[in-house]
């Protein structure tokens, strides 16, 4: 393993990988062979029941009905989520020695985030924050003391970024308490305000020493959080479809819907991982913007699973909205997948206007299958795969185009 900073010498008869407790310090960004530990993926998957439980209000709130409340607390608590994952996976790109202390909290945060996913219920039902702020706090100041570890094994510019860092969330924390202790006709404003300043807090700690991710790392586990948000989609989505012929045996309402859902999801990965990005991640410039940019990726494919479980509801006269409703519930959220992936991914690869319109285009088809009353989720699937076969086309047309003929058998 590389390191920005010498490791402290071992004591007598002890490997320093042995050692339960070690100097936080910072690794190499050009360290080889990095990939997810263990602990970074039970991490990811004990986040994935929060997204779950939010979801899960999402698809109550518009099958009664109530689409923009629900929308909008949808979004508001995906953020909490989202963002203190995020600061925890760039932090433990940089810093992660897995000793015993590392994984002491980082535990700890998992069991803030179960009691955040607790709380969602109440926030979505009853507007009452107190357990979501308190798992967020407990996260939050988690990685607090994550900070203040790497500060003490850190000298010069870093160690003034690692107590920019600490200060900076702890200080977020006071404002996030009035989410519990403001009027509610206050805590739309103090929630946005919030929002604006956590994403500062990056900006302003790393802006003179910038922390020691590992591009390939990032990119693998922007990638692994996909793949369990698109899974949890596939899940929940195969239990409405189970539950509605359980109690309505609709197979010839439900079979077209869980078609187009297959589609759409396969589609979704295929998209996402059709491009290398980690090669695109060299400055924080392109890694700020593409790691907040995710929040839009993550909340709209989580949301394809909460849009097919409403359709699944609407076909079989369990939601109080339109099929045009039921049908903007999946296609909406897909078409906003479609144009974030472009925009963060596919685009810094695609060659010609041919490949560029690709995605967009499919994203405006997706959008008009909503008009399709019944047929709008398998059209909107029809659609996504005829992206993936296009794009592969244009892209194998291409390379064709490129790679040099072979020399003439025979010619000198």
């Amino acid at each position: 393993m590389t390191s920005s900073s010498a490791p402290a010498p071992a004591p007598q008869g002890a490997p320093q990988h042995l050692r339960p407790l070690r100097r936080l310090t910072a690794r190499g960004r050009e360290e080889p062979h990095r990939v997810a530990s263990p602990l970074e993926l039970f991490f990811d998957l004990c986040f994935v029941v929060a997204i779950a439980q939010a979801g899960g209000e999402l698809v109550h709130a518009v099958a009664e009905g109530r689409p923009g409340e629900g929308v909008l607390n949808y979004a508001l608590l995906f953020f909490a989520i989202w963002w203190a994952w995020m600061n925890f996976t760039w932090f433990s790109s940089a810093y992660d020695n897995d000793d015993a202390l590392y994984r002491v909290v980082t535990l700890i945060q998992i069991a803030g985030v179960l009691v955040l996913a607790a709380g969602v219920s109440q926030g979505f039902a009853e507007h009452d924050y107190m357990a979501v702020w308190l798992g967020y706090v407990i996260m939050r100041l988690a990685m607090v003391a994550q900070w203040l570890r790497a500060a003490r094994s850190a000298e010069g510019p870093e160690r003034t970024m690692a107590l920019r860092y600490a200060g900076g969330v702890l200080l977020c924390q006071f404002g996030w308490a009035g989410l519990v202790l403001l009027p509610e006709a206050a805590r739309l404003w103090v929630y946005v305000a919030m929002v604006v300043v956590e994403m500062c807090v990056p900006l302003y700690a790393e802006k003179d020493h910038p922390t020691s991710w590992h591009p390939h790392h990032i990119a693998e586990r922007f990638g692994l959080f996909t793949i369990i948000v698109l899974g949890e989609t596939v899940s929940a989505a195969t239990v409405a479809v189970k539950s509605a012929l359980g109690e309505h045996d609709a197979l010839g309402e439900l079979l077209p819907i869980a078609a187009g859902g297959l589609l759409i999801v396969f589609s979704a990965w295929w998209i996402y991982f059709v491009v290398p990005i980690h090669g695109h991640l060299r400055s924080n410039r392109q890694s700020f913007l593409w790691g907040y940019g995710h929040y839009l990726i993550f909340a709209a494919a989580a949301s394809i699973g909460a849009g097919l479980e409403v359709a699944v509801e609407q076909a079989v006269g369990g939601a109080h909205i339109s099929t045009f409703a039921a049908s903007a519930a999946v296609t909406l959220p897909t078409a906003l997948y479609l144009v974030t992936v472009w925009a963060l991914h596919a685009r810094h690869f695609k060659v010609g206007l041919a490949q560029q319109l690709v995605l967009p285009v499919t994203a405006l088809l997706v959008l008009c299958c909503t008009f399709l009353g019944d047929w709008a989720v398998p059209a909107a699937g029809a659609v996504s795969a005829a992206a993936v076969a296009t794009g592969t086309t244009l892209t194998a047309r291409t390379a064709g185009r490129e790679r040099p003929a072979p020399a003439a058998a025979g010619v000198s």
